[in-house]
This record gives structure tokens, sequence and C-alpha cells, in this order.
């Protein structure tokens, strides 16, 4: 499995998706709304998927619930996270029984449909970040930590792996990465006493199975943003942290992400800051230049952890209905 994500462009395959799906760079694929008809539809396209590969691919999607929920029709809706605890009178013990059963309903029915891991739960401590808002569970780290615990329980009961974002904490900035270079002039012990407590904490308790860096800079701390930093990767986040998961990087045609160049500048300096798989998104030619020129290389030790989230279910939609844990969450959830 090499180090590229890319995502395609239809519901069906190209002959350019299929000959870029079988380059040994590429070991991932990450699916969004333009890529969803029907249930079927989305079924057939990851069968067709895997089919082109040739190899193990991980297949990825943002399904978190709320507004970042890529498939609807058909899907069961999950309310946005940050509206948990208002949904149940701010009582924690209630909002997380119905966090745990987003995360399972959320979870039984993107790998029905034959996608690996969706890209949740978001870790984030709600602030003034609004392409956060309520993608985030609160605006406490202690309520944050309850809610994504109990979030990620329901999608390990269900058979997916959990990936945490976005590291260490985006929700203190206001600016969008996805249009602008965010800068947090906070000091560390700041960051480390707030933003990074959830991280952290879930981290040690091990159930975060992977993370995604934000593409923040942090100039107090580093003058790389984090995704590109070895200092954050490594010597926070593996060394001090003990985190041995996977590291996906952010989708690299953010704007966050041009602070270090172009496509391939921004690929070399990813992998080599410690990122296992590279997201490419949104522009073709940018992932064709960056798998014909980029100095990357597929790591074993990044191999072996992505490994590890690929899918271990066989269940399909169709045998959902028959599932006993998605008929008691999709119950509840269908009664907000």
């Amino acid at each position: 499995m090499g180090p590229i994500m890319l995502d395609v462009h239809g519901t069906s395959l190209t002959q350019e998706d299929k000959e870029l799906l079988q380059h040994p760079l590429v070991g991932g694929l990450i699916l969004f709304t333009r890529n969803f008809e029907s249930v079927e539809q989305l079924s057939q396209l990851n069968k067709d998927i895997r089919l082109a590969a040739n190899k193990d691919i991980l297949i990825a999607v943002d399904h978190e619930g709320g507004r970042v929920q890529r498939f609807r029709e058909g899907f069961s809706l999950i309310p946005s996270m940050g509206s948990l605890l208002e949904r149940c009178d701010q009582n924690i013990h209630t909002a997380s029984e119905l966090a745990t059963h987003c995360g399972v309903l959320m979870a039984l029915e993107v790998q029905a449909s034959g996608i690996d891991i969706s890209f949740a739960p978001v870790l984030d401590v709600n602030g003034i970040s609004e392409v956060i808002g309520d993608r985030g569970f609160d605006a406490s780290p202690e309520k944050v930590i309850t809610l994504a615990s109990a979030f990620i329980d329901g999608m390990h009961k269900a058979g997916m792996k959990a990936t945490g974002k976005h590291f260490p904490g985006h929700g203190s900035v206001r600016a969008d990465s996805h249009i602008d270079i965010p800068v947090d002039p906070r000091g560390k012990s700041e960051i480390e006493t707030f933003d990074l407590l959830p991280f952290k904490q879930l981290i040690s308790s091990g159930k975060v199975d992977a993370l995604m860096p934000a593409h923040i800079i942090f100039p107090e701390i580093d003058n790389s943003a984090v995704g590109f930093s070895h200092y954050w990767l490594q010597t926070i986040l593996r060394q001090q942290l003990g985190f041995d998961g996977v590291i996906f990087s952010d989708d690299l045609s953010m704007e966050g992400a041009s602070c270090v160049g172009g496509y391939v500048e921004r690929a070399e300096a990813a992998q080599q800051a410690g990122c296992d798989m590279l997201l490419l998104c949104n522009n073709r030619e940018g992932c064709v230049t960056v798998i014909d020129n980029a100095n990357i290389v597929i790591n074993e030790a990044s191999n072996e952890r992505i490994n590890r989230l690929l899918k271990t279910t066989s269940t399909t939609f169709d045998s959902l209905k028959n599932n006993q844990m998605w008929q008691q969450s999709s119950n509840i959830i269908s009664q907000l």
C-alpha cells in the first residue's frame, strides 16, 4: 500500500482512474458527495475501486454527521456532534450513550457500503473556529474527551478504526485552513492544557487508531505547519505522546498547505515530517505531478500501520436491517 490517497471525479471509474489506482504509490482513495448517487451505486463503485487497484487499498470518507456527512439518501442522518449535549438537556451520561449509538450507526452503514473508515471523530475543542463549529463535541476539553471516547466506542463496536482530527486542535483558530493559512500565536503551555487534552487522553487510553494534523502554524512552538513539522509529528506525537497509529496529512490541496510550496513540495515535506499517508484531493493534475515527480517512498512501517485500518467486516447494506446493533442505534437516532 503506497502513501498516496487520491480521489475520483464521478460516480464510476474512468480509465485514468483505474490506471492511477494501480500505481504502486497509491494506497488509498477518499470519496466525496459527488461520488454518491445511491447506496447500490456506491457499493458497486467501491467494489470497482478494489478490483481496479488489484491490491489492498484503504477507502475513506468524511462522514462525521451534521453538515459533514457525504452520503444522505438511504443513509441514516447522523446529528452534529456539537448538538448531542443540547439534545440531552446537558446530561453528559445520556449524551455519551447517544454518542455511542451515533458511532455505531455511522460505522455500520459506511462499512456496509464497502468503505473502510470515516475520518472521525473531530477532537477539536469547539472555540472560535467557524469551520469546526458544531463539528466539535463541546467547548470543554473534558466533555470532548467523554463524548469522543463514547463515539469511538461505538465505532470500535461496529468494527471501524477511529481517526482523530485535527491535531493538536483547530478550534481556537478563526482562520479556515481550506482557504487560508491559520496562525495561532499561543504558547505551548496554553495549548497543552487545553486543545491538546483530548488528543493526549485518547491516545493514552489506546482509543485513537489514526490522527490527522491541522494545517496550522504555531510560531511559538515551530515555524512549520503541524502536518509538515518533524517536531510536532515526531517529537511530540510519536515520542512524547507515544502514538503508534497512522498519521494522515490533511488534504494537501488546501490553502493551509501552501506554506511549503507546490504540490510536490507539500507531499515531500509531509512524508519527511512523518505522515504515513498523503491526501491529494480535488486536484488531479497536482496528484499526477506528485506521482511522476515527488521524492516519496513506500515505507514499511507506514504500510503496516495503514493495513490495520482496513475493514474486517463483511456486512452488506441489505443485511443491516437484521443487525441488532443497527436496529437499536437506528431506532434511537431516528427519534431525534
